[in-house]
């Protein structure tokens, strides 16, 4: 999906969920409240071309925001410390999962039957199969297997699809037997929020346990007007709205940056505004039926744009084929899946996981703030040939790499902070100002734009530099070539000199 749902924007939601529950005020009805305001907001900026100043968000910042959501992936895939999903999370005796087959078990009346050690193993095994059989996968593009350069594009761009139909398969006809964590699929198309009673404000069946079945569910639109009696909330909603408007004029933003990137070589045009506008539209559809907010995703945008690439040995974009096709089959197929249910319970949770952890760990290689970072613990001169390490001295890379890891980790903290990760948008937009204001008191102009510039940029700059060099080296050849005739000559007065005294 090339747009979803991002760990900044879980994060943002669970917030306003605690914030109402403090407040006594329904959450859907607040939260579509909230997705009012940043329509307007998005359309504002939008009419008034206010996305202009994404443009101001440089790699340092992009750098930083892509891999906040990379690092979100990977931690979620694997196991946060934030968080209790992950597949390493199975490895714990006391894992949520375990807990609930362990009571289900018991009830049956053979507790017996349920291994917790054996469910962990499958699944950490399902997990990091799924990510390895993907990049195997993968690796054929370039491989020398098969009989033509076609087979092997075909298993490439296959290699997800393949790996999750593969591994889904292995447990469901092998090991069969070993209960592992599925997707919490519905088994109707309908709003899961199922009902206590008529008035609809309790859920079953966790706050009615003695009741057999629910009476019905929510209806599918959220009530705005039910308030809890706080007729002051539509207009409080517009201060959390702020903060989400943030959120999706960076997330779409630097996203959009990334993407639009000058190496990259797309050739269609920009459009940023009408994509925020129609962004904002459908989070206000969204959230009136009190679904989650959808963002331009970093991570499935950028191995989208690398599946559409065509590149060189070096990994370099020659030309990317630029297609609405991809988009419209691909939402085309995420609808048609509702008609599939049951099939997608036969796809282990851990599987999933895999595909994430996979996304995460393919995108990192393109992200140059990840490469500098890596260069703390390589020897200088074995460090990949690029601008900046041809002309900057390693001590002022690392310094830079530094004051990257100093603001990311600011970013990182805050959102993990459940008491403050409500101002985290502001924390990441203030990477901005930060790199034009505050590194710019530490690094040469022509440093940052080595390290942060555009491509084109700093090719003009080394293109100059390289003449600059070539024109004093021809300097010094001419000085030193007109110094050695004057020394030839003096050499020639002299021996005329010593001739006339001999005589």
């Amino acid at each position: 999906m090339i747009v979803g749902s991002t760990g900044p924007v879980l994060i943002m939601t669970t917030v306003m969920y605690d914030m109402t529950k403090d407040l006594g005020i329904p959450f859907l009805s607040f939260y579509a409240w909230v997705s009012v305001w940043t329509f307007i907001y998005t359309t504002i900026t939008a009419f008034f071309d206010l996305t202009r100043y994404v443009r101001y968000a440089t790699r340092f910042t992009d750098d930083i925001f892509a891999l906040l959501i990379v690092s979100i992936f990977i931690l979620n895939a694997i196991g946060s410390p934030f968080g209790p999903g992950g597949i390493l999370r199975y490895l714990e005796p006391a894992n949520k999962f375990h807990t609930e087959q362990e009571a289900e078990f018991l009830e049956a009346g053979n507790p017996e039957d349920y291994s917790w050690l054996e469910t962990a193993l499958m699944s950490v095994i399902l997990g990091l199969g799924t990510t390895a059989t993907i990049f195997f996968f993968r690796g054929f593009k370039t491989s020398n297997y098969f009989c033509n350069q076609s087979s092997r594009d075909l298993v490439h761009d296959f290699a997800v699809t393949s790996a999750v139909l593969l591994w889904s398969l292995i447990q469901n006809i092998g090991f069969d037997s070993i209960e592992v964590p599925g997707l919490k699929v519905p088994s109707s198309f309908e709003p899961t929020f199922q009902c206590c009673d008529s008035s609809c404000t309790t859920f079953w069946p966790d706050q009615c346990e003695e009741q057999a079945a629910a009476v019905g569910t929510r209806k599918w639109f959220a009530d705005m007007g039910d308030l809890g009696g706080k007729g002051w909330a539509p207009i409080a909603a517009a201060g959390p709205a702020i903060l989400a408007f943030v959120l999706l004029y960076l997330d779409n933003g630097i996203t959009w940056h990334l993407i639009y990137n000058p190496n990259n070589n797309l050739q269609h045009g920009e459009s940023y505004n009408w994509d925020l506008f129609l962004n904002g539209l459908c989070n206000l559809i969204n959230g009136m039926m009190g679904l989650p907010w959808l963002v331009a995703t970093t991570v499935p945008c950028i191995v989208h744009l690398n599946n559409l690439a065509d590149k060189d040995k070096d990994g370099n974009i020659i030309k990317v084929q630029e297609t609405r096709l991809t988009y419209l089959f691909s939402h085309m197929l995420v609808g048609l899946s509702l008609t599939f249910l049951n099939a997608l319970k036969l796809i282990p949770l851990p599987v999933l996981l895999g595909v994430f952890l996979f996304m995460g760990l393919s995108s990192m290689p393109g992200i140059q703030f990840w490469t500098r970072f890596l260069m703390f613990f390589q020897q200088p001169s074995k460090f990949e040939e690029k601008p900046y390490t041809k002309y900057m001295k390693t001590s002022r890379i690392h310094l830079y790499t530094f004051f990257q890891i100093i603001f990311f980790c600011g970013v990182f903290v805050v959102q993990n902070i459940k008491a403050v990760a409500i101002v985290f948008p502001f924390m990441t937009l203030l990477c901005i100002p930060g790199r034009l204001f505050f590194l710019s008191k530490f690094f040469a102009g022509w440093e940052l734009l080595l390290l942060d510039g555009e491509g084109e940029d700093i090719a003009e700059w080394v293109k100059l530099k390289e003449d600059h060099v070539q024109n004093e080296a021809m300097a010094r050849g001419a000085t030193q070539h007109m110094l050695a005739d004057v020394s030839d000559e003096s050499t020639d007065n002299d021996k005329v000199e010593n001739v006339d005294l001999d005589a």
